[in-house]
Order: C-alpha cells, then sequence, then structure tokens
C-alpha cells in the first residue's frame, strides 16, 4: 500500500511540473505581452523596456521558468535591480497588476470558493445519490420515471441558465435572498452561519441542480445493475432483511463509481467555478483567474492554475487509494 501511494505521488509532482511548464509556455507565445500591460497606460518603448526587466522577463525562457519553481522551495528576491523586494516562501510571484503577493491573493480568494464547493456538493450528493437510489428501487414506477425525467431536464440546463432564473425569481421579483455579497467569506465571520448560508444559498442550487441530475442517473443505473448481481440474489435467498441487502451490499458494491465521480467533481469545483462565481459576481479563484488571463498576469495565472491542477490530481489520488483500500487488485496498477 506504500508503494502504491508513493506511486501516485510522484506521479502527481509530474503532472504539476507538466501543467506549470506547459502554462509559462502559453504565456510566453501568447498575444498579450505582460510588460505592456504593467506599464500603464502611457507606454513607452523604453517603459516597456524597463518593465520587462522589472519582471524578470529580459531572461532566457528556461531562466525564468526555473526561478519560478525556485519559490517553491524558498525565498527569492524580486524586482528590478536596486529595487528589489523579499518574496517569502512560498513565493508565488508578485501581481503584475496590483504588486501584491500572489499567496495574499489566492488566500483571498479561495474562501470564496471553498464556500460555494462545500454547500453545492453537500446538496448535490444528497440528492443526487439518495434521488437515485430511490428511482432504481421504484424501477418501472411512476416515482421512476419523474426522478428520471426531472434528471433529464435538470442535466440539461447549464450553470449560466439556472443561475440567471434563479437571481431573476429570488433576487429581483420576490425579494426573498440579497444579492450575493462579496465581503462575507466564511460562516465563522461577523456576520454568522445563517447569513453566509442565505449568501451562498443560490450558487448552491444553482450548481446542484446540474450536478445531482448527473448523479441521479449515474447511482440509478449502477444500483440497478448491482440489484441483478449474483450476491444480491444470494443474500436475498438467505432471508436477509430488504435494509441490509440494499444498504449493506448493494449500495456498498455499487457506490465505487460514484467515488470517482465525487472525486473528480470536488477537484474541479475547488480549482474554481468559473461560470458560477461570474455570474453570482463572487471574488472566488474563478472569477480572479479570468480577470488575469485577460489582463496577463502571469504570475496569478500561473498560481491558480498550479492550484486549479493540484485539486484535480489530488482528487484522482485520493480516489486511488480509496480503490486500493477496498479492492487490493488495484494496487498493482
Amino acid at each position: 500500500m506504500v508503494g502504491f501511494f508513493t506511486r501516485r505521488v510522484i506521479g502527481l509532482v509530474i503532472l504539476l511540473l507538466v501543467v506549470s511548464f506547459v502554462t509559462f509556455a502559453l504565456f510566453q507565445i501568447g498575444p498579450t505581452d505582460p510588460a505592456a500591460a504593467s506599464c500603464g497606460q502611457e507606454c513607452t518603448p523604453e517603459r516597456i523596456e524597463q518593465a520587462r526587466i522589472a519582471l524578470g522577463m529580459d531572461k532566457p525562457f528556461l531562466t525564468q521558468y526555473l526561478t519560478y519553481l525556485s519559490g517553491f522551495f524558498h525565498s527569492r528576491m524580486i524586482g528590478p535591480p536596486g529595487a528589489q523586494q523579499m518574496c517569502s516562501w512560498p513565493c508565488l510571484g508578485i501581481s503584475f497588476q496590483t504588486n501584491e503577493p500572489v499567496t495574499t491573493i489566492i488566500g483571498r480568494a479561495l474562501p470564496f470558493t471553498l464556500s460555494i464547493a462545500v454547500g453545492a456538493i453537500v446538496l448535490w450528493t444528497l440528492f443526487g445519490v439518495g434521488f437515485g437510489l430511490l428511482a432504481a428501487l421504484r424501477r418501472g414506477k411512476g416515482t421512476d420515471k419523474a426522478i428520471v425525467g426531472a434528471a433529464s431536464i435538470g442535466v440539461s440546463l447549464p450553470v449560466p441558465v439556472t443561475g440567471l432564473v434563479l437571481l431573476l425569481v429570488f433576487v429581483s421579483t420576490l425579494h426573498w435572498l440579497p444579492f450575493t455579497s462579496n465581503t462575507i467569506s466564511s460562516p465563522f465571520g461577523p456576520a454568522g452561519p445563517g447569513a453566509w448560508a442565505a449568501n451562498y444559498f443560490l450558487p448552491w442550487v444553482a450548481l446542484a441542480i446540474l450536478f445531482s441530475a448527473q448523479y441521479v442517473r449515474i447511482t440509478r443505473n449502477n444500483m440497478i445493475e448491482t440489484f441483478g448481481e449474483d450476491f444480491m440474489r444470494t443474500a436475498r435467498a438467505k432471508g436477509l432483511s430488504r435494509q441490509r441487502i440494499v444498504f449493506r451490499h448493494g449500495v456498498r458494491a455499487g457506490i465505487t463509481p460514484i467515488i470517482t465521480m465525487l472525486g473528480l467533481d470536488i477537484g474541479v469545483l475547488l480549482g474554481g467555478a468559473v461560470l458560477t462565481e461570474q455570474i453570482f459576481s463572487v471574488p472566488g479563484l474563478g472569477f480572479t483567474a479570468v480577470h488575469a488571463a485577460v489582463a496577463g498576469d502571469l504570475p496569478v495565472t500561473m498560481a491558480i492554475t498550479m492550484l486549479a491542477a493540484f485539486f484535480i490530481i489530488a482528487a484522482n489520488v485520493v480516489v486511488d487509494v480509496v480503490y486500493a483500500g477496498i479492492d487490493p487488485r488495484v494496487r498493482i496498477s
């Protein structure tokens, strides 16, 4: 098990290096010149060149990339000669636009993304898995058809559609909920858990409608297939109770594809729910990454891309480890 986990961690590090190198290279060949974007509106060729030196972009590509990677291991100096400043570890650089440390920007944006992710994950898991299991148990009946029909509608509704409709109905028309505030980022803040839940309820629902519909379909199909297995018929022949057959044998055996989906979806969501944050004006990682990419702010974009990749790859590692714990045959792969 230790060897299996070690191989997965090494693979995680290699993938992160590949992601960082590709992202860094794309910005080098991209149409936006970070030096021109950072020198202000009245740019002259001399000022652009000064900005290029200050940003370290006058050095060879490989030197720039290795200098960036060194910030993951120790502090480093950033800035033009004679006006350098210390970037403490972990040094992800200084924003080209705001001159803030990138770690400060990420630390400010991450709680907003976490606030959206936590509630949405709970909602779509409870409703998706719960209704999917109910549909499988009521296969062919009216309940099953109603759930499958609702899921078919939900899976075809993207977040921009549901998000705008929710804002129009519950905020603009009925005035039941407030517009999303960009000052509430935690249930432990001055506003309290009630205001926090009300603030993020609509983003949670918008994401839960789409994701829970997908979970309903995969849970229903997988549970129906599991209920038809030989070991389930054996359990029924032994006279076990229906509850024990369903939850101890059926759900336990059929939950593995849902674990895979949940792990990957959590990784993607923690990397930044871009559309959701844009629609509800939540300054999370996705919202910040879009604005940084448009402005050519390479350090911020690089850091958020790396963080998103880390969440997704780490979710894969966790899923692999969980699988290895459930099925020892996975460890040899």
